[in-house]
């Protein structure tokens, strides 16, 4: 039996340039604690090698200070050995990276920048496919084809896709065929690239990251512990939590009527829970101006509970009698409400231009009622 930890894409250094400075020191410090918690995973499952797939880093060009606190926070963990490959965010093609991290490199952790096969136990052969380029354009993975000795458990370790990743994640084309595993005789084939924890087949994963870095997989981060058995075994494969925030979209549909006390407390995480929660909140149907003030109101008192909260307003208004009176009931301030109602309900009227009325009537409401 040999167990593992899989995983990769830690990203480390990455910017987060979308979000106020609060939010990207708060996102960048829990990243910066992404391998003591992959060290304490691995030891929770009985694991004494950590397999990290590719993308350690977020850019070839990390800061000295950031390839020090990598090797400090492995050297940390002595009793673990670290074994990672390039990705195409920090591919080979970086020399002095690599070398930078080689020169000071502590005792436990293993740089495989080549194909060469390691040894990681008696019977256990690791099997590595570090990235040679950004967009190398040919299948790095035909070097898991490479012979070991009769009765060997074999490991690949590659980065790359198998279905084709957009660029928001930084993936290249698909070019690693699914049945690589089968291909190439492994028990197992540990991926990254794909910042989504899934299976290709019973012997080939993607790790997923383990500090999850937007809103598009919606899954905690997470590690995999795998165990292998022997040659020709199906390989046990158990998700581990890793990721100390947690990325959440949320729905909101609301229909005239619908907006009540507690609406968005119900629908939101609990409180004790948000300064670890990163919300995308949708806001869709159809509101009258009072609710949608209401509304409004409720999501500004509660933001500040959350590392971040965003709300995407896309309510339909429907002014009511009592709501445009409350602007005003004759004179120049309702006649300019019942011009921005008129304009919000022409669908002849290009999207923005409907959207910017709702606005601007939803702003008149707000100044009249606090009038």
């Amino acid at each position: 039996m040999f167990t593992f930890l899989h995983s990769g894409d830690l990203h480390l250094g990455k910017p987060f340039g979308q979000f106020p400075e609060e939010v990207r020191v708060r996102l960048t410090s829990e990243r910066s604690q992404i391998i003591p918690r992959l060290a304490q995973a691995a030891r929770a499952v009985g694991a004494r090698h950590v397999l990290l797939a590719g993308d350690t880093f977020d850019a070839e060009t990390p800061t000295p200070r950031l390839i020090r606190q990598m090797q400090l926070a492995i050297a940390a963990a002595p009793d673990l050995t670290f074994v990672l490959i390039p990705g195409n965010h920090d591919s080979l093609a970086a020399p002095d990276l690599w070398g930078r991290v080689a020169a000071a490199a502590p005792t436990n952790l293993i740089l495989a920048l080549t194909p060469a096969p390691l040894q990681l136990a008696p019977g256990v052969v690791l099997l590595p496919a570090p990235v040679t380029a950004r967009r190398p354009g040919r299948d790095l993975t035909t070097d898991l084809d490479q012979p070991t000795p009769p009765g060997t458990v074999r490991i690949g370790l590659a980065h790359g896709g198998t279905i084709s990743f957009d660029a928001e994640d930084g993936a290249s084309a698909a070019i690693i065929p699914p049945d690589r595993a089968q291909r190439s005789g492994l028990d197992y084939l540990a991926l990254g690239d794909w910042h989504g924890q899934v299976s290709v087949g019973s012997a080939t994963w993607y790790a997923g990251t383990p500090e999850p870095d937007s809103f598009r997989h919606g899954q905690p981060g997470r590690a995999l512990a795998v165990t292998l058995g022997g040659v020709g075994a199906a390989p046990q494969v158990t998700p581990v939590l890793t990721g100390a925030l947690t990325w959440v979209t949320l729905d909101l549909t609301l229909a005239p009527g619908g907006v009540g006390p507690g609406l968005l407390g119900a629908l939101l995480p609990p409180a004790a829970l948000r300064d670890h929660h990163l919300v995308n909140l949708h806001l869709t149907g159809r509101a009258g101006l009072a609710e949608r003030a209401v509304l409004t109101q409720d999501i500004a008192r509660q933001t500040p509970d959350f590392v971040w909260l965003f709300a995407r307003d896309d309510l339909t208004l429907q002014a009511q009698a009592d709501d445009l009176n409350l602007i005003d009931q004759a004179g120049a301030l309702r006649l300019a409400a019942d011009r921005l109602v008129a304009e919000t309900a022409d669908e002849g009227l290009p999207a923005d231009v409907r959207a910017r009325a709702q606005a601007a009537l939803s702003h008149l409401f707000t100044l009249a009622a606090h009038a």
